[in-house]
């Protein structure tokens, strides 16, 4: 994590997610990039590309620095090595920008979560990120005062596949000395697996990770849906942040068959770290 980028909009959630990710950054020692995006409208200003040359968008630009520079000057932001970017156009495509010409190894987001019909249809722009980057995200619900995690979570279906988001999610709970919990979640149905399918499908996995097949790294909790398992299963393990790997499905593949990533992450009320396949 030498830099990690978080998105502000000067709201609340995107304040919370500022303040867990400047005292992510002194933990490790990390370069923090925090990004402001200016939302206008495409017809105004084109489709394609905007020109960052136009009076209209410079006179909003400088509005929307002064704004975040006052923004900026918090107390926690004292002692971060910090760099300040401002850009107009769409949040999900500026915060890919950012991430590609500035090397960024984490994204810290703020979320209140979507439900009903935003959820379905549009989604949130947390939800476009988690589905697009390919680098890890952090999304924050809530203010943690205290960053003191000690349990994490860490969901999944236990394919070989895995494996990778498993280190990368390994090394940032070790970063905290936490413990890591091994979550899979057992559905009724067609979905349904025995205790000794289960066992075998993750001893296979854990053999590679080099982790015992134990009650104290693993629990196998029966649910409804992966989702609900994914809540129920955090909450039962007293857990302070979940990791789930996800394959960020895009288009009408997203639509029809959705996002376990993306539906914790809308209702989980801990911190979700989502890191693609």
């Amino acid at each position: 994590m030498k830099k990690i980028l978080v998105p502000v909009d000067f709201s609340t959630p995107s304040e919370n997610a500022l303040k867990f990710a400047a005292e992510l950054a002194k933990k490790n020692n990390s370069e923090l990039h925090v990004l402001h995006v200016i939302e206008l409208a495409e017809s105004l200003f084109g489709a394609e590309q905007f020109n960052v040359n136009d009076q209209q968008i410079i006179f909003f630009m400088k509005l929307a620095k002064e704004r975040f520079e006052d923004f900026l000057k918090k107390d926690y932001m004292k002692d971060v090595n910090f760099k300040e970017h401002v850009e107009p156009g769409s949040t999900s495509l500026a915060i890919r920008e950012v991430v590609r010409k500035n090397n960024i190894d984490m994204i810290v987001m703020g979320s209140s979560g979507s439900s009903g019909i935003e959820e379905i249809i549009i989604g949130s722009n947390t939800e476009k990120v988690v589905r697009y980057s390919e680098v890890p995200v952090l999304v924050i619900k809530s203010e943690i005062k205290n960053i003191a995690i000690k349990t994490v979570v860490f969901a999944s279906d236990f394919e070989l596949e895995n494996l990778e988001p498993y280190k990368k999610g390994k090394k940032f709970a070790d970063t905290f000395g936490a413990k890591m919990k091994m979550l899979y979640v057992n559905l009724p149905g067609n979905q349904f697996n025995s205790t000794l399918e289960i066992q075998e499908q993750m001893r296979v996995f854990l053999n590679k990770v080099e982790m015992p097949l134990n009650k104290e790294n693993v629990e196998i909790f029966n649910d409804y849906t992966i989702e609900q398992g994914v809540l129920n299963g955090a909450k039962y393990l007293k857990a302070d942040l979940i990791i789930m790997p996800t394959h960020g499905r895009k288009g009408l593949s997203h639509f029809f068959n959705g996002s376990i990533g993306e539906d914790v992450l809308n209702h989980a009320e801990i911190p979700v770290l989502t890191l693609k396949i």
